[in-house]
């Protein structure tokens, strides 16, 4: 089974960046996309971003546009979430997901970014 291991997660302030990375390990993973999304209080898990592996090709969500940049290592089956620019309303939980080839979505355990105003 795929596992997914997120870090970076954490406290800051309005205005300030920060870095999510995601680590898939597993036997014979083929990823065909990696993601993250996020999930704040009392509300729906949102879509933040995605990245195709085979091409690197981003998909991002229209509240983080211009703000974040996913990016992936195809020879660590990692992914990162480069996170500028935090807004408080971007605080939640973050969590990695990879879809396999022919396979189920996995998630990570997710990670608590909160920002502060």
């Amino acid at each position: 089974q795929v596992q997914l291991q997120e870090s970076g997660g954490g406290l800051v302030q309005a205005g300030e960046s920060l870095r999510l990375s995601c680590a898939a390990s597993g036997r014979s993973v083929n990823i065909n996309s990696m993601g993250w999304f996020r999930q704040a209080p009392g509300k729906e898990r949102e879509y933040v971003a995605s990245i195709t592996w085979r091409t690197g090709s981003p998909t991002y969500a229209e509240s983080v546009k211009g703000r974040f940049t996913i990016s992936r290592d195809y020879a660590k089956n990692t992914v990162s979430l480069q996170m500028s620019n935090l807004k408080p309303e971007d605080t939640a939980i973050y969590y990695c997901a990879a879809v396999p080839y022919g396979g189920q979505k996995c998630w990570g355990q997710g990670t608590q970014v909160t920002v502060s105003s």
